[in-house]
């Protein structure tokens, strides 16, 4: 008897976890397909749209998440019991939208009881799901957000205000594009997804690899070659992924082993992989969802953000590669053997549809097709591009399939082979937005009551207070925000929620909009590897198998152009523009020249190295010549240059420190 039950227990389990997979698999791709459907063929009113995506994703969220670490969602629990009711009133929540909609924008203000409690449901299962998704801080910060719109009377009187209504939050929130519906988790829904759902074909296919590859085939031979194949690779990978953890777990699990090989210790793999990822979510074309978030909240072309983002992006890029070339001359890690490597035209050749679908990507931006409908085409065409490719090889194959040459099989088996690897796409897509979708609804509970409230214009005048006006001090302290927001909040809820609050005070100081974004959006960036919490060092050193702080704080120095370059960015027109508008070319020009080469100054400073170890007082010239390339005047910028050449031109000529003979 107890066997029998023990069995029937068994069987039952069994059976329910496969339910659960076999329904998130068909929610996944059902909600992919619908992405794909709303960004090229049909657009549905804004609301309805935002509605049935969040509802997909809380669903998705609720069977796929447990409630708490060792909840087991294998077995029939009240856990689980739990969460399924968790779906169906995310469910509900979403229809009662759906089928409501010309009520609900005919009543505004004027809300029955139904509106009401769908609203408190909804707002409640979108924190549960920040919970689960992304963990406590930010779900704190979404209740404080709450309780600050709520208890607003009672408030210190530097953040007072008239306070509101439960009913007025809950309904602004749920039933309006002011709030959890508003722009965040709009740009999650369309833009975003679209490109995620990119990323992902591009995975399954077999481009992740070939992005990887080409790195090694271009940059294995040079000195320390393995660490600039990282650097380049991630920035290939990264242009397209956006995200600096992804990016490190994909690309690290090959080059961090052959850092290490090759003599890198390996906090200091670790810490290479996790820098040159976080610039990943920096390089054009895509550049995570900041990029999409940028161009609404500025109203300015996608086009015109990644035309400016490209140079920034690659001197961050050329400052991480400066620390890896000194590094490996410093401990004379050579390069892989030339015959060892794959040949560059050869990896082109066999890659050549990966590159495609990139290039339709930037010429449909080029041509200034909305970025919905430029994500549209990119997948289409990386499906497209793959599955004419795949027919190729298995027709010049002798009719067999890559993974089995030499072994025919029918048409109906490639046919088979491709839908799988399809359906594996749509799928992996829209899991791989649930973090970024929930994390934008979580935002917009915070955007919202910062809205609702007026906190932002009071947020706006305490930086300037705090600052004494000064934009240096004012953007230190965005920076110290961002690293504080950072430890608890994914790097696109940073970004919404520094924008919101803090985007104002530069404003205020004179800082054109487009330059305050960007400098709040690269600063979002920086909890990704700075200490005490960095994610991507720490993803890193779990692959490196080296302690985890160590690894931060290498990534934190090697990722110095983060903190440097938006500061430029203030006080010169890097990005073409500045307080004066009538810029000329050559200053912008001038810009670049004299940026690049006071990074090149500093990086040799932090690791003391240029052709050779230096002397204290090498050091200190190029020290000084970095102060003076990066100070925003043009005598500056000569007595900068000037103590460079002699910096230069004493290592060239000078004799080497004993240290380094010894």
């Amino acid at each position: 008897m107890n066997a029998t039950t023990a069995n029937n227990s068994s069987s039952a389990t069994g059976t329910l976890a496969s339910v659960t997979a076999g329904l998130v698999t068909v929610i996944a791709i059902c909600l992919s397909l619908y992405q794909l459907y709303t960004a090229g063929i049909a657009a549905l009113t804004a609301l309805i749209q935002r509605a049935i995506h969040l509802g997909a994703i809380l669903v998705l969220t609720f069977l796929m998440k447990p409630p708490f670490a060792g909840a087991s969602k294998d077995r029939l629990s009240i856990w689980v019991v739990i969460d399924w009711l968790l779906v169906i009133a995310s469910v509900y929540c979403t229809a009662y939208i759906c089928f409501n909609l010309t009520e609900i924008f005919e009543r505004q203000g004027d809300w029955l009881l139904a509106d009401r409690l769908v609203s408190i449901i909804g707002v409640l299962l979108v924190m549960e799901a920040c919970r689960r998704v992304i963990g406590l801080v930010m779900t704190g910060i979404c209740v404080v957000a709450v309780l600050y719109a709520y208890f607003g009377p009672y408030m210190p009187e530097l953040i007072i205000h008239k306070g509101y209504s439960l009913e007025r939050i809950a309904t602004t929130l749920w039933l309006t594009t002011e709030g959890i519906f508003g722009l965040p988790i709009g740009v999650a829904s369309t833009f975003v997804f679209v490109f995620v759902l990119f990323g992902a074909f591009l995975e399954v296919t077999g481009g992740g690899q070939f992005f990887i590859e080409l790195a090694y085939a271009l940059t294995g031979r040079f000195s320390g070659g393995p660490a600039k194949t990282a650097v380049v690779a991630s920035g290939f990978m990264g242009s397209v992924s956006g995200s600096a953890v992804g990016n490190v777990v994909a690309t690290g699990s090959f080059t961090i082993p052959m850092m290490k090989k090759v003599g890198y210790r390996p906090h200091v793999a670790g810490a290479i992989e996790a820098a040159a990822s976080t610039g990943g979510q920096l390089m054009p074309p895509i550049m995570g969802a900041g990029a999409f978030l940028m161009a609404e909240f500025t109203n300015t072309s996608y086009l015109t953000i990644i035309k400016v983002a490209l140079v920034p992006a690659v001197m961050y890029y050329m400052t991480v590669l400066l620390f890896v070339h000194f590094e490996a001359q410093k401990y004379g890690l050579a390069g892989q053997p030339k015959e060892s490597l794959p040949r560059p035209l050869q990896v082109i050749k066999e890659g050549l549809h990966f590159v495609i679908p990139v290039g339709i990507l930037i010429y449909v931006l080029v041509a200034n097709y909305s970025p919905m409908m430029a994500g549209f085409v990119a997948v289409v065409s990386t499906l497209a591009a793959s599955l004419a490719a795949d027919s190729i090889r298995w027709a010049a194959g002798g009719r067999s399939l890559p993974e089995r040459p030499g072994h025919p099989v029918g048409i109906g088996r490639l046919v088979a082979r491709e839908l799988r690897m399809t359906l594996k796409a749509l799928e992996g897509g829209a899991k791989n937005a649930i973090m970024v979708s929930v994390a934008c609804a979580a935002a917009g509970i915070i955007v919202g009551m910062v809205t609702l409230t007026g906190m932002g214009l009071k947020f706006s005048s305490l930086v300037l207070d705090l600052s004494f006006g000064i934009e240096v001090f004012a953007i230190l302290l965005i920076g110290a925000a961002s690293l504080v927001l950072g430890m608890g909040l994914p790097v696109t809820a940073s970004y919404i929620v520094l924008a919101t609050l803090a985007g104002p005070a530069l404003l205020d100081m004179g800082v054109p909009l487009l330059v305050a974004h960007m400098i709040v959006f690269w600063y979002s960036q920086d909890a990704n590897v700075t200490p005490p919490v960095s994610l991507a060092s720490f993803a890193g050193a779990g692959v490196a198998g080296a302690n985890p702080m160590q690894t931060a704080f290498t990534s934190w120095k090697l990722a110095k152009g983060l903190y440097i370059i938006p500061i430029i960015m203030a006080y010169r027109p890097l990005l073409g523009m500045g307080k004066n508008y009538e810029l000329l070319h050559w200053q912008v020009i001038w810009t670049m020249i004299v940026t690049t080469l006071g990074l090149v100054a500093f990086a040799s400073t932090l690791e003391r190295y240029f052709f050779r170890s230096m002397t204290w007082l090498e050091t200190i010239l190029f020290t000084l010549a970095a102060v003076g390339l990066f100070w925003p005047t043009y005598w500056a910028d000569g007595i900068g240059l000037a103590l460079l050449v002699a910096a230069v031109a004493m290592q060239k000529f000078g004799r080497a420190p004993v240290r380094a003979a010894a």
